[in-house]
């Protein structure tokens, strides 16, 4: 298995651990420290030794930060983990806030002295994290100070090592084009910003950059390693040794200076040294990292990571793979939806075996390399939490007349693929049928949107929610995030949301996830992937607009639909999805399952 199902939680060590940072502080002369969830590459996911707010505070969600002071301790996490965070946490030890809310630098600003130490580790933080911070200290006359060691690393005594992964090499046949081409592309966005040089710090950019792939990070096929590209000159790759064998060695060594990752410290001084002028992003590279270039005489020009946008527009070989990819998985999908259907009814399945049969279905395609993250297998009230995670204390049957949601996705070298479907066990209620078909219209009304150049995800959000703003209810996600080829399944600059201000483009792929949440009761999510598609002037139109071709293919739970509600437009875009499906993944499916999906596809009743 790819996932595990411990519960690696324990509200009860919060306390300990909490005083055992503090007797750190004290000794190092500071008043407090800020701990984000973080590695030195500002990592979604992180490797188990960056697990450093999980092993303090006991939160294992996968975005958070926790201020600790001498006499008050506060972690911040958004609306996905806030049940998640209030029951992992020992509230006598830390408090729980909103990171929307109560952004962590105003907590801080409003706790602050005049001559106070605030500590933080410089590779941990973001240039522009560490200035928001910086901003709330000054403001009150307190210092923030980088630490030449990390207290917390000090306290933490079992500290696992960091990872060793292999790292493996992308085809050209499926990454499409080659380091030499994507190196050249680059070199002209730097000097673009006005920059004679640009540091990698993301995996996914790295992995991006020189076409390979690996397995430092669950779920993620990436190295842990950090890149200088030189304009004009060859990049440096600062990867360990041990990761990489001969034929990925001569490869790398072909196109970059190979050099280990205690060489990456030293060649930013050499940069400063020579008066380099250096393109950083903000909000991805490490303060650390701006240090070491502008102490040793280097000048800092800020700007976008200049991989994130052409990494995010697929090429015509990457495209072709994912709609590859997907086609597998629709077909791992309509076999577990099958099997889910006829054992469901008799009882006797629970969360976990869920997860566990889903996991087996796409390890039998052969191809599978690891799942996209970790299954969200939710049943009843547990599908309320957009972000919950089964372990074995959590583990829930699967009941009649309750809403599983199982939200799922595979790696596979081909591509990534990220789906959710919401499917009701015996009898569905009337509520849950209207905020179904409420997330559907939404979610149809993403399908079918068209629009012109320039439109942000931002701008679409809203189509999702309409249909439930209606009826004064919405959802606290974003409606899609963007999505890698076989990279993070999580990848920007692109999503839809409130805050998706990049403009869409051809070749972006992106999730379309609108959903409901009835607390204590269940939730509703419903997911497809979906690719922007080249400028077309529609039937009877005079102005080109862009759209969306759908990449998942399973079926939509045609019981939870409120028919009416619906109305008929709707009908017509579920029917010829369902269609659509039964066209391309009946043919790569047994018997058995065909004829499932015949009924799970065939016209919906009006």
């Amino acid at each position: 298995m790819f996932q595990s199902f411990e519960d690696v939680a324990n509200p009860s060590t919060g306390a300990p651990r909490l005083a055992r940072l503090r007797e750190r502080l004290a000794v190092a002369g500071l008043d407090g420290f800020i701990v984000p969830r973080a590695d030195e590459q500002q990592n979604e996911y992180v490797p188990p030794a960056a697990e450093r707010l999980a092993w303090l505070t006991g939160f294992t969600g996968s975005a958070g930060i926790a201020v600790v002071l001498t006499d008050q301790a506060a972690v911040f996490v958004d609306g996905r983990y806030t049940v998640q965070a209030a029951a992992q946490i020992d509230p006598a030890a830390f408090s729980v806030c909103s990171l929307t809310d109560l952004p962590p630098s105003r907590w801080l600003g409003e706790r602050l002295k005049p001559g106070l130490r605030i500590g933080y580790d410089a590779a941990l933080h973001t240039i522009a994290s560490v200035r928001r911070f910086r901003a709330a200290c000054e403001a009150k006359g307190a210092a923030f100070v980088p630490v030449a060691a990390n207290p917390l690393d000090e306290a933490w005594e079992d500290r696992p090592a960091l990872p060793l992964g292999t790292v493996m090499l992308q085809p050209i046949e499926l990454a499409g084009e080659d380091v030499a081409a994507k190196l050249s592309r680059l070199d002209a966005l730097i000097g673009d910003a006005g920059a004679d040089a640009t540091v990698l710090t993301q995996p996914d950019s790295i992995a991006w950059t020189f076409n390979i792939r690996g397995t430092d990070v669950a779920h993620n096929p990436v190295p842990l390693a950090f890149a200088v590209l030189h304009r004009g000159k060859r990049p440096s790759l600062f990867v360990d040794g041990r990761k990489l064998s001969n034929a990925v060695r001569d490869a790398l060594e072909a196109v970059a200076d190979v050099a280990e990752p205690g060489a990456f410290g030293p060649a930013l001084e050499a940069l400063g040294a020579r008066g380099t002028t250096v393109l950083l992003d903000p909000e991805w590279v490490s303060d650390l990292v701006a240090r070491r270039i502008a102490d040793a005489g280097g000048k800092i020009v800020e700007g976008r990571d200049p991989v994130i946008l052409p990494k995010a527009v697929k090429n015509a070989v990457e495209i072709a793979g994912t709609r590859t990819a997907h086609l597998r998985d629709a077909a791992a999908m309509a076999r577990f939806l099958a099997w889910l259907d006829i054992e469901a009814p008799k009882g006797g399945l629970d969360e976990i075996t869920v997860a566990e049969r889903l996991e087996a279905i796409r390890a039998e395609t052969g191809a599978l390399k690891d799942i996209s993250f970790d299954t969200i297998s939710a049943a009843g009230p547990n599908a309320a939490l957009p972000h919950y995670r089964v372990t074995r204390s959590s583990n829930r049957p699967v009941a009649r007349d309750e809403i599983l949601l199982v939200d799922s996705g595979a790696q596979y070298q081909d591509g990534t693929t990220d789906i959710t479907r919401t499917i009701i066990v015996g009898e569905p209620t009337d509520e849950m049928r209207d905020r179904f078909t409420r997330v559907l219209l939404g979610h149809i009304a993403i399908s079918t949107a068209r629009f012109p150049e320039g439109t942000s995800g931002a701008q679409l959000d809203p189509l999702a929610r309409i249909a439930l703003w209606r009826a004064g209810l919405d959802f606290d996600h974003g409606t899609g995030h963007g999505v890698g080829s076989y990279l993070s399944v999580h990848e920007g600059p692109q999503r839809i949301s409130k805050l998706g201000t990049t403009p869409l483009e051809p070749g972006m792929i992106l999730s379309n996830e609108p959903g409901f949440y009835k607390p204590g009761d269940y939730g509703i999510r419903i997911e497809n992937l979906i690719l922007v598609t080249a400028p077309a002037i529609p039937d009877g139109g005079d102005r080109p607009m862009l759209g969306f071709e759908v990449l998942t293919f399973a079926p939509i739970d045609k019981r939870l639909v409120d028919v009416d509600l619906l109305g008929r437009d709707g009908r017509d875009w579920l029917d010829a999805y369902h269609a659509e499906v039964f066209a391309k993944v009946a043919p790569l499916v047994d018997q058995e399952t065909r004829t499932w999906l015949a009924e799970a596809t065939a016209p919906i009743v009006r």
